[in-house]
């Protein structure tokens, strides 16, 4: 099946490249464009299921550069994505014809999720072309424990808990790579969508308020491999 195609229009090379790889890891094609000029032509001699448009460009303004675009003809789902995240920089970019708004810094996991969702309002087929399960509203499972994208709640046979958006993501991870070792690196790049070690213990924090909410369902199978990286095992789940 053919993957999602994206169009990221970002003049900043980490950011796109960052957003770029992380679109790529979660299964989609993406295409990058780093002016307004770029962008246009990329858009309008190519098939896209959405953009990822920078709202502050070196030749243009993203509000200008999507009037253009829907000037010129159909225009695929567009996420606006920018540093100006106030309720009017919101309101403007909404009412410019974005499909959604999300203000940086941003979660990787929470931008795809977006894509996927303004992809399905636009009656575009994204549930056979995306491999994340979790984000496409499906729901992920080890053994007995389940993990539901439309709640946030984990499950272990009768128990239930809720995770906050955070606590979702790491435990989202986790599971798809139940019973590997998964870096400290990996969740910075994968779950934060950091292409830098930000030296602090975000992701030791985060896990070990995890691991807390786990232990109310009787069920903690994340285990820490001192060096390596930490482990969700299967045998746990059981």
């Amino acid at each position: 099946m053919s993957a999602i195609r994206v169009l990221v229009v970002e003049d900043d090379p980490a950011i796109a490249g960052q957003i770029c790889h992380g679109l790529m890891a979660r299964g989609y094609a993406t295409d990058l464009a780093a002016s307004g000029e770029a962008a246009f032509k990329a858009c309008t001699g190519g098939q896209f299921d959405a953009i990822v448009l920078d709202r502050m460009l070196p030749d243009t303004h993203g509000v200008e550069l999507l009037g253009r675009l829907r000037e010129a003809g159909p225009v695929p789902a567009v996420l606006m994505l920018s540093a100006l995240g106030s309720v009017e920089d919101r309101v403007e970019g909404l009412v410019a014809g974005a499909d959604d708004y999300l203000a940086k810094p941003f979660d990787m996991s929470e931008l795809s999720a977006r894509l996927v969702a303004i992809c399905r309002r636009g009656g575009r087929k994204t549930e056979d072309k995306a491999e994340d399960n979790s984000e496409l509203g499906g729901d992920l499972t080890v053994g007995r424990l389940r993990l539901e994208s439309a709640s946030h709640r984990a499950t272990f046979g009768t128990e239930a808990i809720e995770l906050n958006r955070k606590q979702f993501s790491l435990m989202a991870y986790l599971m798809r790579h139940a019973d590997k070792i998964v870096t400290r690196a990996m969740l910075i790049e994968n779950v934060w969508a950091y292409s830098f070690d930000p030296a602090t213990n975000i992701v030791e924090s985060n896990l070990s308020r995890l691991r807390t909410r786990l232990q109310v369902l009787g069920c903690d199978p994340i285990e820490t491999r001192r060096g390596e990286g930490y482990v969700l095992r299967a045998d746990l789940c059981k």
